[in-house]
């Protein structure tokens, strides 16, 4: 019998619901519990894949191909349980599907209207594609009081009603803020939040408090007495130093024994050594290198948010701090790229859509393999590898991605149709852009004795892609007489996966985005392997 939760948030966005969900689930999943963590957003985007990442950060990529918000990427990384298609929701797929529904006929003829039809949409997706699970934690996008948030909380309102309160629980993440003139915190937004969630017909059992300082047990009284909660289900969720410190955190202030309170259950206590034994490598490193990562979103670091989590995983494996020094990739179309990136000791260029900066990637790219500096290209950077090998070891100059328009030599170009396990994928050129790029886990055979396949200790992996351009096999007669080894393909052979340069210290590039698998408790072999050779040059330097 799965139990459900329910995380809002009130005040002001970005407050942190989804790692406040990821840190509960991985409390719950100390206690012995097997846990499920969903998103229901509602913005009208059927998903965030056509989004800018400047409008909503990065795309996290399940292994069956849904593109989804990030937050899913916290619910991985902290509970390692992985996502999948069923664990994302969007008001415009809620939509998709009420309108398909309508035109087939299944409404028999009624009027079509939020309630019923579309909050019934949105209660099926969340009790939907489980089995076992003891726990479903559905965080719901934006902020109470938010119009498009209203269907969402109407449903997650029924539910309560149809499943009844010993299956449901409800927790609200407010803000308090501390105005210094005044010289205090301020309770009055929490209740204003809560009573916004009361107008719509729900009370919050539990209030998460986000806060930059200590909450005085007055005013969590205060708080409870207000809010029609018990006094120990106000849970102060204060900021820390690392991400990986909040389950000890909110353990420590009672979140997970309110929870099991709530819904009767008695349970073991938690084992959280292993986040403490990974606090206290980020806390205490013995030593420390910088990445330079040259991309184009930088302004918006959420837009690479799983990457930089898996350089910080990567460190911890390797028992050093990673600073990461973001370089706006354009920048080398104006100055010289020694200026920026002699003092690193790794350059990582990441994924990327367009032309806008991608001749300041080659430079990075080619920067790192004359002098010798360990490269990590992914997807975008792995095609900028290519480029630059072609044109400055093949002598290719016209060499160019057909991405950013015809070119003498397509080195990159829009690959139509592969094969995925049993069947055969087609895309148009001229297609649609939401959800037709090369989506989701696939197979890659390992070069035997390449790099990769020694980093793996495998001959066969499985990654995941999220890209629509691919590697023109035709050059690679010639990229590898010039030294650049493709040592990863698709199990056909067609496609090409992992490019390599055998005798520089540390060069490689691939198609895939391992930064979307990589835990801070199972760090990716490739950041692990990337951070060292890091490492040893900054020993160099």
């Amino acid at each position: 019998m799965t139990r459900f939760i329910f995380i809002t948030g009130g005040v002001v966005s970005s407050l942190g619901k989804g790692l406040a969900s990821a840190a509960l689930g991985a409390c719950l999943q100390a206690r012995g519990f097997k846990v499920r963590l969903r998103k229901l957003d509602p913005y009208l985007n059927v998903d965030p894949g056509t989004m800018s990442p400047y409008q909503h950060g990065e795309v996290y990529v399940t292994d069956d191909g849904a593109e989804t918000d990030l937050d899913l990427g916290h619910y991985e990384r902290f509970t390692g349980v992985a996502s999948r298609k069923s664990d994302n929701i969007t008001t415009g797929r809620i939509y998709s599907d009420v309108i398909a529904r309508e035109r087939r006929g299944d409404y028999l003829g009624a009027t079509v209207q939020v309630i019923p039809h579309v909050t019934n949409a949105i209660k099926e997706f969340v009790k939907s594609d489980l089995t076992d699970e003891d726990f479903c934690l559905c965080e719901i996008g934006g902020t109470v009081g938010d119009i498009e948030s209203l269907p969402f909380l109407e449903a997650i309102r029924q539910l309560a009603n149809e499943l009844g309160r010993e299956r449901t629980m409800f927790v609200h993440l407010t803000l308090l803020p501390y105005i210094p003139t005044a010289g205090e915190l301020k309770t009055k937004p929490t209740q204003h939040s809560v009573k916004e969630l009361l107008s719509v017909g729900i009370q919050p059992d539990l209030l998460m408090c986000r806060s930059d300082r200590e909450i005085p047990e007055g005013e969590r009284k205060k708080i409870a007495l207000f809010c029609n909660v018990a006094p120990q289900a106000v849970i102060p969720a204060l900021d820390v130093d690392s991400i990986y410190q909040v389950p000890i955190s909110y353990h420590a202030e009672g979140l997970d024994e309110q929870v099991c309170r709530h819904f009767r259950i008695e349970s073991t206590q938690p084992d959280l050594s292993r986040w403490t034994n990974i606090v206290e490598r980020v806390r205490q490193p013995e030593g420390e290198v910088t990445i330079a990562v040259v991309g184009k979103y930088i302004s918006l670091l959420d837009s690479y948010k799983s990457l930089a989590e898996a350089l910080t995983h990567g460190g911890i494996a390797n028992n050093v701090r990673v600073r990461l020094n973001w370089i706006d990739s354009q920048i080398f179309e104006r100055e010289d790229a020694v200026l920026h990136l002699e003092p690193c000791h790794g350059i990582l260029v990441p994924g990327g859509f367009g032309e806008r900066g991608a001749s300041g990637k080659i430079e990075a790219v080619k920067f790192a393999r004359e002098r010798q500096v360990p490269y990590f290209g992914i997807c975008f950077g792995m095609q900028m590898a290519v480029i630059e090998a072609c044109r400055n070891l093949v002598g290719l100059k016209g060499a160019n991605s057909t991405e950013f328009g015809p070119c003498e030599h397509p080195v990159v170009g829009l690959m139509t149709e592969w094969v995925k396990g049993n069947m055969l994928e087609k895309r148009a050129a001229n297609g649609e852009l939401g959800g037709t790029l090369r989506l989701g886990a696939y197979d890659c055979m390992l070069k035997k004795g390449s790099r990769v396949a020694d980093i793996y200790g495998s001959d066969m992996i499985s990654e995941r892609h999220r890209h629509r351009f691919e590697v023109n096999m035709d050059y690679r007669p010639q990229l590898e007489k010039a030294g650049l080894s493709f040592s990863g393909l698709s199990p056909d052979g067609v496609l090409p996966e992992i490019v390599e340069i055998p005798d520089h210290p540390w060069f490689v590039g691939v198609q895939f985005h391992p930064e979307l698998k990589s835990k801070p408790f199972d760090p990716h072999p490739l950041f692990t392997s990337f951070i060292k050779a890091a490492v040893r040059q900054s020993r160099l330097v």
